[in-house]
């Protein structure tokens, strides 16, 4: 065979492969390619039907795993709660039972600001008048002890000459200033307040001049450079990186300020929920009192979860 032969050979078997490959194609119309076309879309649509379902119900699982944390440990410890003062009260004796203590909450929420007369006021009425004795003396102490608490921070020598005195005074019970306070106002209820005010301002004092001495140092040679103003040092500066622990101190005098004024309209009387325990414990109310201890702790229990938000969204360092 030549060698042109041989060269003519692979062409002719490949116009022939060719010529089959069309012959195919004219019958089958490219069917095979619009099946498999059409299987891949399938399948991709699945794939996009089925992503959503099993997100959405990863996210629903974690929600629900979440409110479970969140609720049923403190559901399952007032139950314990609940269930130990039930077992304490089978015996009888003088602790009213829940289910007993429960009645009398419902009658006496039922109208809580009912006024019969200066010394027979609801519940209500207690509540607002021994927050409004809280508000007057922590606001007082707030005015005086956050510019105290920076500027014994802020220079060495009024540290110096006040720590010895903070040191003394802030030992005392709140309830030993509450003979002073009588004696100087002649009245109850501005010597409550003046009680509610020194137990206060403690706490806001120390916490904002700790904040103060630990403004880092590099900051207030920067501002020494720039040749700032002490005001503009105080607002642009102090303030901001004093405000946690500012905030910290007072959430600290709140809590203290609501468990003092308890004692204190015990002892002064007049309206107030302190005063109101006392009269019920005088008319052999038990229940009365367990209801008014309820309250207290859920009044107070409000007032340092707010200022917990409120500090927590001025903590830039949780940012």
């Amino acid at each position: 065979m030549t060698a042109a032969a041989i060269a003519d050979r692979p062409m002719a078997g490949t116009d022939m492969g060719a010529e089959k490959l069309a012959a195919s194609r004219n019958e089958t119309g490219n069917a095979p390619m619009a099946s498999v076309g059409t299987s891949v879309a399938t399948q991709e649509a699945a794939q996009v039907d089925s992503t959503p379902v099993e997100t959405s119900s990863g996210r629903g699982g974690e929600w629900l795993r979440a409110i479970g944390r969140a609720v049923f440990p403190p559901v399952l410890g007032l139950a314990l709660l609940i269930g130990l003062w039930h077992v304490a009260t089978i015996n009888g004796g003088g602790i009213p039972s829940p289910g007993k203590t429960w009645d009398a909450a419902v009658i006496l929420f039922s109208d809580p600001f009912y006024q019969e007369g200066p010394n027979d006021q609801g519940i209500g009425w207690n509540v607002l008048a021994s927050l409004e004795r809280v508000a007057i003396g922590f606001g007082i102490a707030a005015a005086v002890g956050i510019p105290a608490g920076f500027m014994i921070g802020r220079f060495a020598v009024l540290s110096q000459m006040l720590n010895p005195i903070i040191s003394l005074l802030r030992p005392v019970s709140p309830l030993a200033w509450l003979p002073i306070g009588l004696l100087v106002f002649q009245r109850a209820d501005p010597a409550a307040t003046w009680t509610i005010f020194i137990c206060s301002i403690w706490p806001m004092i120390l916490n904002t001049a700790q904040g103060v001495t630990r403004v880092p140092q590099d900051y207030l040679n920067v501002a020494r450079v720039l040749n700032l103003s002490e005001w503009k040092i105080f607002t642009k500066i102090l303030f901001p990186a004093v405000l946690p622990y500012m905030l910290t101190g007072i959430r600290l005098s709140i809590g203290t300020a609501w468990l003092v004024i308890v004692a204190a309209e015990m002892l002064t009387g007049g309206v107030g929920i302190g005063f109101w325990v006392w009269d019920e414990w005088n008319n052999l109310k038990v229940e009365h009192i367990i209801i008014a201890i309820f309250v207290i702790g859920i009044v107070g229990l409000i007032l340092e979860q707010m200022l917990m938000l409120i500090a927590r969204r001025f903590t830039y360092e949780d940012r």
